[in-house]
């Protein structure tokens, strides 16, 4: 059985709708999964929404309704935004489905019998906006002699909690966990953000407590249904539930090969999840990948701001593909960013206008004026050694950045050509060579539009809908599977193969 290219986007909470940060998670994943399916690889691309806890309870009793009804109304704006986006998923679970319970309660019920879960009383703090316990230890007390959730994004007051409570023994794994960390220099990225694990580990682990007794928005125990599953545990087993028959891994899909989430869960990803797959005996995925947070004009997003950025307000202007380029090239990947319109205006007036629009029409016009329309097949193929690396050493360099998620570095190298493409028109000038040296017009304008079929090529998991028109404009057929490098050099099919002018890819914004 053929192992898959598994990834993962964390399972967003329903209690608000769908904003930029989410968008920039899932576009991500997309990227990175069209990316592997244009390698050809057999791709399991999953996406989804946390439904359950107390917050959920909480905002659908302040909105009216039954806490189904309000996942099923959040839930279903998230899917409606990753079509909107463009986004293309191989599943969708929700933590309300019946194959996720099921597979939570065996689980549960597994980790009972290991001994890994057992039954204690739990004596400590719990923040609900995070969903998170925390010990005496962690949220010490202020000046004021409250007690704080020391999540610097929340800082709300916490609950003080005692009850009897469900465990599990994450200290049991402390050490396997550090194993895991050293053998697998991988696993936690970007290197930048594994000190931060590595320290909150080797400062000791205690068991943590995984039900409640007060919140009954959840999966209830089996064989207790006095007690909730806590929602950490019960969201964190969705990666398993989607692609496992029961707690047992198919090979098919596991390990995971890569998990992609905000910096503010990463410690459940990194530490928590890892654990819990070593006492069901199933290996932990192969890399976790944390990246940053978007401001928006220098500010936290927040609801009491009320600056939460709709995708959808930025699609209307500039476009989706537009959108999809800007979250990836602005920053790399595991850093923080800003959003704001001006700067969004920038890149798509300079890169996208300028530099890629710009290139596209010049090319596709000069064709059209000086070669009738005339396009390159395989056979008429000219070197292109006007091009500082070879379109091969181009396409490693973009392997190599994407399998590690270095979008913005990967566009960066599009871009660099995109630049030698334009500098190439300037020095070679077609509309004065025209008359005097139609042979070298053809040769020139021919390895013009091979290159751009190649950046169209590279664009595709970035731009989809942009890299369609483009290959449209240069003759290339078009599949329902992505192109080969082999298909996208022989451009055009038979009794097809004049330029086809269009509209410009991105109008200038004022």
């Amino acid at each position: 059985m053929t192992k898959k290219y598994y990834l993962t986007t964390p399972l967003y909470y329903v209690n608000a709708a769908p904003h930029i940060g989410h968008a920039y998670t899932t576009v991500a994943a997309d990227v990175l999964a069209r990316f592997m399916r244009q390698r050809g690889k057999s791709v399991h691309f999953l996406t989804g929404t946390d439904e359950h806890g107390a917050k959920i309870e909480k905002v659908a009793q302040e909105a009216g309704v039954s806490p189904q009804a309000y996942a099923d109304k959040i839930s279903a704006e998230f899917r409606e935004l990753w079509a909107h986006l463009d986004v293309h998923y191989d599943d969708f679970i929700r933590t309300t489905e019946e194959r996720h319970v099921a597979a939570v309660r065996k689980a549960f019920q597994a980790l009972l019998k290991s001994g890994d879960i057992f039954k204690g009383r739990y004596e400590g703090f719990y923040c609900v906006s995070d969903e998170t316990y925390w010990t005496k230890t962690e949220a010490p007390e202020d000046a004021k002699g409250r007690r704080l959730c020391p999540n610097p994004e929340c800082r709300r007051p916490l609950e003080t909690v005692q009850e009897d409570s469900y465990f599990f023994r994450l200290s049991r794994y402390q050490e396997k966990l550090l194993a895991l960390y050293r053998d697998n220099p991988g696993f936690l990225m970007p290197t930048s953000r594994a000190p931060e694990i590595l320290r909150f580990v080797e400062g000791g682990l205690q068991d943590i407590s995984v039900s409640r007794t007060k919140v009954k928005w959840g999966i209830p125990v089996p064989g207790d249904e006095e007690h909730t599953i806590y929602v950490w545990f019960d969201a964190l087993l969705n990666y398993a539930s989607a692609v496992w028959d029961g707690p047992a891994p198919s090979p098919e899909f596991w390990p995971a090969d890569v998990h992609i989430v905000g910096k503010e869960i990463y410690r459940f990803h990194a530490v928590i999840w890892p654990a819990m797959l070593m006492a069901l005996g199933a290996p932990p995925p192969r890399r976790v990948f944390a990246h940053g947070w978007w401001t928006v004009e220098g500010e936290k997003m927040s609801k009491s701001k009320g600056n939460f950025v709709d995708p959808r307000h930025i699609t209307a202007e500039f476009g989706v593909d537009a959108l999809r380029y800007f979250l990836l090239r602005e920053m790399p990947f595991g850093n923080d960013g800003d959003f704001s319109r001006e700067a969004m205006k920038k890149r798509y007036n300079a890169e996208l206008a300028n530099d890629l629009g710009n290139l596209v029409n010049r090319t596709v016009d000069m064709v059209d004026r000086f070669l009738g329309g005339e396009l390159p097949t395989k056979e008429s193929a000219v070197p292109l050694s006007f091009l500082k690396n070879s379109p091969e050493k181009i396409e490693e360099a973009l392997a190599d950045n994407l399998e590690n998620l270095g979008f913005s570095a990967a566009l960066a190298s599009i871009w660099s050509v995109i630049g030698e493409l334009n500098a190439y028109i300037n020095a070679e000038s077609p509309w004065k060579i025209a008359k005097t040296d139609p042979e070298r017009t053809r040769r020139v304008l021919f390895g013009l539009v091979q290159a751009l079929r190649r950046v169209a090529g590279w664009l595709g998991p970035f731009m989809p809908q942009t890299a369609a028109k483009i290959q449209a404009q240069l003759g290339v057929r078009q599949f329902p599977a992505p192109l080969s490098a082999e298909e996208v050099l022989a451009g055009a099919e038979k009794g097809i193969g004049k330029i086809q002018k269009a509209p410009p890819l991105f109008p200038r914004k004022p």
